[in-house]
C-alpha cells in the first residue's frame, strides 16, 4: 500500500485529470444529487447524476466553451448560488483548459463589474435574470465579455451589442456539434494542462478596500483533493451535503476531495432548506461555518427555555453533562491516547443521550460522522456541547490564499478550541511575533495584477503570511488566537484580543447573532450586539412584549437588562481591562446586503464601526479611566 507522501508526490496534474479518471473508474457510481421541482407545492424531489452522466455533460460544456473561441487560461466567470450546474460549469471550464472566476451571487453590480474587468473574463455563467442584469446594466464597461450563459430560463432576454446570451442547454448543443467535428478537442485541452496553469481566480471579499484576485493554479486543487483523501477527512462511502457557497474557496475545495474519493455529493445552496434537507439527505459528512452551529445551538436552547419547567432544567443539565463528557474525553486522549471517562459521568451521559442528544443527532440526519467547520472560530463551549452530544464538529483552518484547508482536526482525536493538525504536505510555522506562516502546494501563486500586495504576504521561499496569530501545542495542534490586525491596545497600554471575548459571549448568550468588541485606543472596551430574531422573538412573546416589532423588542429596556446579565457573566471570567463596560443592542442584524458582513459571514469591523460611529461614541461619553 502506498504511503500518504507517495500518493501526494504522485498526484494528478489537475482536477480535470482527476475528474476524467474518476468517471472512467466508476462510471455507474452516483456522483451528485440535486433537488428539482417546487418545494412550496411539495413536488420537490432529489435526482442523481452518475459519474458517466456528469462527465458527458462536462465534456459538452467544455466543447461549447471551445466553440466560443475560449483559449487556455482565459477566464470564465460563474455568478450563481450553489447548485449542481455550478459544479458542471466549473469542471467544464477546467476541462477546456480555461480558468474560472468565482463571483458571489450576493455581490452588487459595481463590484461584480470590477471583478469581471480585473479578471478579464471573456464568458460568464449567470444563474438567473438578477445576475444577468448586473452584467447587462454595465456592459459598456466590459468590452472583453462576449458571452453570458444562463442556468435558469429568462423571458425577454435583453439585446446588448457585443454580448451574446445563451442558455446552458444551447451551449451544450453547440458543444455537442463542436465535439462531432473535433472529437478529441476536449481530451487535447485536458492533456495540455500543466500544474502551474491558472485554474481559478477567487476574489477575497475582504473586510477593507477592493477585493484582491487570488491566483490558484491546477496543482492547488489537485493537492486539496489528494490531501483530503489521505488525511481520512473524506471516504469513498461518504454522503456529503454541500450547501456552502461555491464562490468561496471552502466549498470549492470540497469538490476536489469529492472527485478524488468518488463519494456522493448532495448539492443545494438554499440556506433556508438546510434543516429540511438534512433528514432527507442523511449525510455522513458536511462542512459548515460556525454561524450555523451557533444558530442551531441557540435554537435548541431557545426552545428549551420557551418550554420552561422540567424540560428546560433537563436541557441545562444535559448541556452541562455534554461539555463535561467532551472535555474529559479530550483530556484523556491527549494524555494517554485512550478514552477514559469516570463511570458516574458515563451513566449521566447515557441518560442525557436518551433524553436530549439523540434528538439533536436525528436533526442532522442521524448518520453524521463529522462536520468540518471553518472560515471563523467556533466558541469552545458550543464545540464541547456538540461533541458531547455526538455531533463531531471538526474545526479546520485555511484561507482563500491557501485554496482552503491547511489544517483540520482528525475525527478520532479532535481538540475543541484548536483547528487541528496540518494536512499532509503542508507546513506550519509561528513567526517571532506570533503570526502563523504556511507553506505547501495549496498556497496561491500571488494576487492577480498586484505584485506589491503579493510581496507583502508571500516570501520568496514560499512561506505565506496569514495575518493570524496562533500557537502550536506539543502534539502539533494549531490554535488561532486572533487576527493580527484585530488585536488592539487600550489607552492604558493593555492588549485585547476581541475575538476571544466575542467567542465567550456567544457561548453563554443564546440570543446573540453578532457581537463586535471595540476599544482600540480607548480607556475601556464596549460592544455592539445584534440578536437572532428567531430566538429573541419567542422570548419576547412570553415576557409581555408580544405586540412589538423586532426593532422595538431588541431596543427595549427589558432586552437590555436580559443581555446585560450575559455580559456580566462573561466579564466575571475576564481581566479587568478586557471587560465590556458598556454595550448597545443594534436595531437590526448585520448583513451582507448592507456591506457589514463578507459573503462568508465575517464581520467587516471598519464598516460596522463607521456605520454606527454615533452609537460607539455615545458609549464613551463622560468616560473616565477604567
Amino acid at each position: 500500500m502506498s504511503s500518504p507522501q507517495s500518493v501526494l508526490d504522485n498526484r494528478p496534474v489537475s482536477v480535470a485529470h482527476l475528474f476524467l479518471s474518476r468517471a472512467e473508474a466508476t462510471p455507474d457510481g452516483e456522483a451528485y444529487r440535486y433537488p428539482v421541482g417546487d418545494s412550496a407545492s411539495g413536488t420537490e424531489q432529489w435526482r442523481s447524476l452518475t459519474w458517466a452522466q456528469a462527465a458527458e455533460r462536462v465534456s459538452v460544456i467544455a466543447a461549447g466553451l471551445l466553440a466560443l473561441g475560449l483559449r487556455r487560461e482565459e477566464r470564465v466567470a460563474i455568478a450563481s448560488s450553489t447548485r449542481v450546474e455550478w459544479i458542471l460549469a466549473d469542471l467544464g471550464v477546467m476541462c477546456a483548459g480555461a480558468a474560472a472566476t468565482a463571483v458571489y451571487p450576493s455581490t452588487n453590480a459595481e463590484e461584480t463589474v470590477y471583478i469581471l474587468a480585473d479578471s478579464d473574463s471573456r464568458v460568464i455563467f449567470v444563474e438567473d435574470a438578477v445576475q444577468l442584469a448586473k452584467v447587462v446594466s454595465h456592459a459598456e464597461g466590459l468590452p472583453q465579455l462576449g458571452h453570458a450563459i444562463l442556468f435558469d430560463p429568462v423571458t425577454d432576454v435583453p439585446q446588448v451589442e457585443g454580448l451574446e446570451v445563451l442558455s446552458l442547454a444551447e451551449l451544450e448543443k453547440r458543444g455537442a456539434a463542436y465535439a462531432e467535428e473535433h472529437p478529441r478537442a476536449v481530451e487535447r485541452a485536458v492533456q495540455g494542462i500543466e500544474r502551474e496553469h491558472l485554474a481559478t481566480l477567487i476574489y477575497t471579499s475582504g473586510t477593507t478596500g477592493r477585493p484582491k484576485g487570488v491566483r490558484l493554479v491546477h496543482d492547488c486543487w489537485s493537492y486539496q483533493g489528494v490531501a483530503q483523501e489521505v488525511s481520512g477527512l473524506l471516504r469513498p462511502d461518504d454522503v456529503q451535503f454541500l450547501w456552502l457557497p461555491l464562490s468561496h474557496v471552502f466549498g470549492k475545495a470540497l469538490i476536489s476531495g469529492q472527485i478524488r474519493t468518488g463519494h456522493v455529493m448532495a448539492v443545494d445552496g438554499r440556506v433556508d432548506r438546510i434543516v429540511t434537507n438534512l433528514p432527507a439527505v442523511r449525510p455522513t459528512v458536511m462542512a459548515s461555518a460556525p454561524r450555523i452551529f451557533e444558530k442551531v445551538y441557540n435554537g435548541i436552547a431557545g426552545r428549551a427555555r420557551a418550554e420552561g419547567g422540567a424540560k428546560y432544567k433537563i436541557f441545562l443539565w444535559a448541556a452541562k453533562v455534554a461539555r463535561a463528557y467532551a472535555r474529559t474525553v479530550q483530556e484523556s486522549m491527549a494524555a494517554t491516547g485512550r478514552r477514559r471517562v469516570p463511570l458516574p459521568l458515563v451513566v449521566q451521559h447515557a441518560v442525557a443521550d436518551k433524553l436530549v442528544y439523540g434528538k439533536i443527532r436525528a436533526a442532522f440526519g442521524g448518520n453524521l460522522r463529522g462536520s468540518v467547520s471553518g472560515s471563523a472560530a467556533l466558541a469552545p463551549d458550543i464545540g464541547y456541547f456538540f461533541s458531547g452530544a455526538g455531533v463531531h464538529v471538526l474545526e479546520g483552518y485555511g484561507l482563500t490564499e491557501t485554496s482552503a484547508a491547511c489544517t483540520v482536526n482528525p475525527a478520532d482525536d479532535y481538540r475543541v478550541g484548536t483547528v487541528g493538525r496540518p494536512l499532509p504536505g503542508t507546513d506550519v510555522r509561528i513567526a517571532q511575533d506570533g503570526e502563523v506562516l504556511l507553506k505547501g502546494p495549496g498556497v496561491m501563486r500571488g494576487y492577480h495584477n498586484l505584485p506589491e500586495k503579493t510581496a507583502e504576504v508571500l516570501e520568496s521561499d514560499g512561506w505565506f503570511r496569514t495575518g493570524d496569530i496562533g500557537e502550536v501545542d506539543k502534539d502539533g495542534f494549531l490554535r488561532i488566537t486572533d487576527r493580527k490586525k484585530d488585536v488592539f491596545k487600550t489607552s492604558g497600554g493593555k492588549y485585547v484580543a476581541p475575538t476571544e471575548i466575542e467567542g465567550r459571549f456567544k457561548a453563554v448568550c443564546p440570543f446573540v447573532s453578532n457581537i463586535l468588541v471595540i476599544g482600540n485606543g480607548r480607556n475601556y472596551c464596549t460592544a455592539l450586539i445584534t440578536l437572532d430574531e428567531t430566538v429573541i422573538m419567542p422570548w419576547a412573546h412570553t415576557h409581555g412584549l408580544a405586540d412589538r416589532s423586532y426593532t422595538a423588542v431588541v431596543t427595549s429596556p427589558e432586552v437590555h437588562e436580559l443581555i446585560d446579565g450575559f455580559v456580566q457573566r462573561v466579564n466575571g471570567d475576564l481581566q479587568r481591562w478586557q471587560t465590556i463596560k458598556r454595550f448597545s443592542v443594534l436595531p437590526r442584524d448585520l448583513d451582507v446586503e448592507h456591506g457589514e458582513l463578507t459573503p462568508s459571514l465575517k464581520i467587516k469591523r471598519p464598516v460596522v464601526e463607521r456605520e454606527y460611529a454615533e452609537v460607539v461614541e455615545a458609549m464613551y461619553e463622560g468616560s473616565r479611566e477604567a
